[in-house]
Parts: C-alpha cells; sequence; structure tokens
C-alpha cells in the first residue's frame, strides 16, 4: 500500500512530445502530397461574348440549353439519353464542326456538365460556350 500512495503524490505524466513530433511530420507528408493529387474535372472551354446567330450551321453544331434545361440540336428536341447519339452522328458528318453550347442563364449547370461530358465520351474535343440570354 505504501508503494500505491506514493505514485498518487508523485507528479508523473505522459510525456507528450514524441506524439506532437509524429502529429507534425505526419502534417507535413500529407501537406507535401496533397499538392501532387489531381482531381478529375472537366475543363470548361472559354466563353465566348460575340453573338452566335451569324454561324451558319455547316460551321458549328448548335446546341441550345434552355430554361428549362430542355436539350435542343440543331433547332430539334433531343431527349437527354439520346444526346451522345445526335452528337455523334453530326459529328461524324463534319468531323471539323465545333460544338457550341448557348446556355440560358436559368438553365442548370448539371445539364450543362451533361451535354459536354457526352460530347467528350465520343471524341469532341472543340466546345465552345455562349450565353443565350436570361
Amino acid at each position: 500500500m505504501i508503494r500505491s500512495h506514493r505514485l498518487a503524490e508523485s507528479p508523473r505524466g505522459i510525456d507528450l512530445t514524441p506524439l506532437l513530433d509524429v502529429v507534425f511530420i505526419m502534417l507535413i507528408f500529407f501537406i507535401v502530397t496533397a499538392t501532387f493529387v489531381r482531381e478529375a474535372g472537366i475543363d470548361l472551354p472559354s466563353r465566348s461574348d460575340e453573338p452566335l446567330d451569324p454561324i451558319p450551321t455547316s460551321e458549328a453544331i448548335l446546341v441550345d440549353v434552355t430554361f428549362e434545361n430542355r436539350i435542343h440540336i440543331a433547332g430539334r428536341y433531343v431527349d437527354k439519353r439520346a444526346v451522345a447519339a445526335y452528337l455523334q452522328r453530326l459529328h461524324a458528318e463534319n468531323p471539323e464542326r465545333a460544338v457550341v453550347i448557348r446556355l440560358h442563364g436559368e438553365a442548370n449547370a448539371d445539364t450543362l456538365v451533361y451535354v459536354m461530358d457526352r460530347a467528350r465520351k465520343i471524341g469532341i474535343t472543340d466546345l465552345k460556350l455562349a450565353d443565350a440570354g436570361p
């Protein structure tokens, strides 16, 4: 009993210095490795400020995204599930044509990302954005 009484009175504690060293080393490791991680995403093309009405459809494939998030390709309504097939057919006719996406100001970004993703998956890399109005 005397021994336990001595332990209770002596001011002994756990030395946290090695633990803090390990935490700081781990922190430095995570900071250094985090800079090398590249997250996957879609690179947005630059927006064009010039009006798109004078562009003939022979030079570009026009994709309109309305405020109701409806997709119109070359003036025709296209169901969301058929966007890739429709773009692939138009792109196969003339592979040099760019795809110009006119986005309404009230449209959701997920519709834009969906169209861009489908275009990239079928091999279209020349994408342009334009504002279709408020």
